[in-house]
This record gives C-alpha cells, structure tokens and sequence, in this order.
C-alpha cells in the first residue's frame, strides 16, 4: 500500500545531498514523496528524482520568538493539504518546528533526525550556552510531539535520552546518511613516493585546522606533503583566518569540486574535528576508498574508526598524539595498505547508502 511521505528541510542542497537515496527509493516503491524546503538551487535537481517540491520560507538564523510561531505556521499551512502519512524532519529548526507543526496536521508518524549537534554545544561562550539551553528546552517540547527521533551517532543519542530531551522508546540510531560505496571506489594512480597527508573539512577552528597544522609543524623534517582541502566560512565564528591557513607546512587548496580525486592521491586521511559531529561525511567518503584514517576520539568521528584496525584515534586538541599516530602511518606501508583495506570492509558493511535506506524503510514501514 503506497503511502505520502514528506521530508522537511531548511535547505534543497541538503535533502539532495544526503537524502536522495532514500527519495528514489521510496518512488521507485511507489510511494508519493514531497520534498518540503525553501527555494533554491537544488530544486530541479530534487524533482529529477521523482518527487515534488513544495517551498516554504524560514529564516536560517536569530530565535526571535514572532518569527519562529510564524515559520511554525507557515509549515503547517504547506504541509496541512498534502496529508502525509509520514513526515520526516531533519536539522534542528525543521525537527522542533516541523514535529509541531505534523502533529497539528494529524500527520500518523512524525520523525526527527539529529544529524549532529553543531557548535553551540562545544563552545564555552555566554551565547552559546544560552542557545544551548534554549535549543534543550524546544527539542524536549518537539520530540515530546514526534513519534520517533533518528540519530547518526550513540553518543548524540545517548545525551539525548539521558538528559530527558526524548523518550528511549521513540529513539532511532541509523550511523550516518549513507555512502555509494560504489561511487567511492579507489582508482589506481601513478603517483611520486612522497606520502600525502590530506584534511578535507570546512576550515573552521572546530574542525581541528590548528592542531592538524601544528602536527605538520612536528613532522615538518619529514618528506611529506600536507594538503587541506576546504574553503573558509566567514560567517561561521571559527572560522580559520587565511593568514593562518596561507602559512605553515600544509598546502592549503581551499575549495575543490574533485574530492574524490584528492582523496585518491592521498595516502592518508586525518581529521582531528571536536565539532558536534552526526558522522562526517569525508570520513565515510575516505573510508570507502580505502584509506588509512587518523581522526579524534570524538561524537561521530568515533563511529568510522576502530582503532588500530583501519586507523587510529586521537584525544581532542592533542596535536601531539595526532603527529605520533601519523607518524606511524608515515614509516609502515604495511599498515597503511592494512588499515586501508579495513576501512574499505567498515564502510561497505555498516556506511553502504543502500544498508541505511534499508533501516529508514523499516522505520516507515514501507
């Protein structure tokens, strides 16, 4: 029996980036599926799955009360005469507004997705810890409306269920939006001896930028290159300065279209990020392709490692330890190609887009 499923986002690219999988599977069943998000350039791109697009206004940014009762009902006006059977929320403004606003619509399941939970929850500052305690507050309200709440990680769940902010019984861990382990696939290369460290990650302070440049620092009498792909994020508060980026001993490339191919030259593959990680994409997407991984013992990163058997795990802000363990790396092909092969397996095994489709069906039971 075909069924109307609605998946609410703050953004077309994000629903075409991480949730086409499971849109052109739920069509290809024969079930009606609407993509709910603002106006953008990801909209043709989302009808090309088969969906239909339907346009709200929400503003990304600010908590301002009257604004926020207003987007509730303009979500409500646009979803009310869809009657969806499902409606599938993801990030934080479209999981608190959107599971008030299904359960006003009599939508029969309601689902949140925590995808991560960003920098608010790192950061140590006064604003930041009142938006954290707001964001609490409203995600409690929220998932007491939702009828089940997905997360990408056990640790974001686990806070979760343990702070009270939604019942054990309504939480979904499904590691991760998936990857097409098919798609990332390493491809055979001539490339020089000189081993090539590679950082793909926004270039925020987050990520870990200062402590994987100061592990290159450590390592700098090594014939090694260092290389970080990712552009900066000016409106983000940590973001990098270009100075800093501009100087050192990586190679900073800033934006690049040809990840796959960065990746590929690489040897191996570090991000030492103590951000509110759901599970980093470019770990999945280096994983896939077979590749060493020193990344930080942290929410989400921690899912894609198993140390010491596709790579290695790191405290938080220890450049120190991060250099060590790339050291390692550095000196023992054996490793590198062991590792690589373990993190290939993970990746197909737990990652594969089509494993995590297969969970979000039997959570629609569809």
């Amino acid at each position: 029996m075909s069924k109307t499923i609605g998946f609410l986002s703050h953004l077309d690219l994000n629903l075409y980036l991480f949730r086409a999988p499971i849109i052109k599977e739920l069509v290809s069943k024969g079930h009606k599926v609407y993509a709910i998000c603002p106006s953008g350039d990801k909209n043709d791109a989302l009808k090309s799955l088969g969906c239909e697009v339907v346009n709200y206004e929400i503003s990304r940014k600010g908590l301002n009360p009257l604004n926020e009762l207003l987007t509730i009902k303009k979500i409500y006006e646009v979803i009310k005469p869809l009657n969806l059977d499902i409606l599938q929320n993801f990030t934080a403004k479209p999981n608190i507004y959107g599971s008030i606003a299904g359960k006003k619509a009599n939508i029969p399941l309601v689902c949140n997705a925590v995808t991560g939970l960003g920098s608010f929850y790192i950061d140590d500052s006064f604003k930041s810890k009142v938006v954290k305690t707001i964001m609490n507050t409203l995600y409690k309200y929220a998932n007491s409306k939702a009828d089940r709440c997905v997360f990408q990680n056990s640790d974001d769940m686990n806070y979760f269920v343990d702070s009270g902010f939604v019942e054990s019984n309504k939480s979904v861990l499904i590691k991760s939006s998936g990857i097409d382990t098919k798609d990332f696939v390493s491809q055979e290369i001539h490339k020089n001896e000189k081993i090539n460290v590679l950082m793909i990650a926004r270039a925020i302070w987050h990520k870990g930028i200062k402590e994987y440049y100061e592990a290159a620092f450590l390592l700098k009498d090594l014939d090694v290159t260092f290389t970080l792909v990712g552009d900066t994020d000016e409106h983000n508060p940590s973001c990098a300065n270009k100075e800093f980026l501009e100087n050192g001993n990586v190679q900073w490339m800033g934006h690049r279209d040809d990840i796959k191919v960065q990746i590929n030259k690489c040897d191996i593959f570090v991000l030492p990020s103590f951000y509110g990680e759901g599970v980093p994409r470019t770990l999945l997407e280096a994983a896939s392709m077979g590749k060493p991984i020193v990344t930080t013992n942290n929410v989400g990163c921690k899912e894609v490692v198993d140390d010491g058997v596709n790579g290695f795990l790191v405290p938080v802000k220890d450049s120190q330890s991060l250099a060590e363990k790339i050291k390692i790396l550095i000196e023992d092909k054996n490793m590198r190609n062991e590792f690589g092969k373990a993190s290939r397996e993970k990746a197909v095994e737990e990652f594969d887009v089509k494993v995590v489709v297969e969970q979000y069906l039997r959570l629609y039971d569809v």
